[in-house]
């Protein structure tokens, strides 16, 4: 705390800042947890020393860097529009401010249970299934 405290002003430190870019993420279906670091970065992690995977740039600018972990057989592009969706929500209504950049990288992608990869099916001319559901092809 400062000795003159600006009245209006609030200070927000960067853990807490880390936490709600940290919860935003995983709160998302299909990601699994964060990447980087290998065995010593999840054992420094555990421990409360490191955060692989997650890298904030605090400043004139609002930069989040994540390198996430996915499940497999879900759309990877989905699951990083959803992430980037719900970390620029996330700071904006916590903080009033969103993030001037938020960049993603899939580090790696596990098999989870209950997530099955998808089938694909044998692709046509496409126009079978818009006859089949009633819609006017032209």
């Amino acid at each position: 705390m400062t000795a003159d405290p600006d009245p209006g002003r609030s200070l927000v430190t960067r853990r807490a800042i880390r936490d709600l870019v940290r919860a935003a993420a995983l709160s998302v279906y299909g990601v699994s947890g964060f990447a980087g670091g290998g065995p010593l970065g999840r054992l420094l992690e555990r421990v409360g020393l490191a955060h692989p995977g997650l890298r904030l740039e605090i400043g004139e600018t609002l930069t989040v860097d994540l390198q996430l972990t996915v499940a497999y057989g879900l759309p990877i592009a989905e699951v990083a529009r959803q992430v980037d969706a719900a970390v620029r929500y996330t700071l904006h209504s916590s903080l009033g401010r969103e993030p001037d950049r938020v960049s993603i990288r899939i580090g790696r992608l596990r098999r989870e249970h209950g997530i099955t990869p998808g089938v694909d099916k044998p692709r046509g001319t496409g126009t079978e299934d818009l006859a089949g559901s009633g819609t006017d092809v032209a």
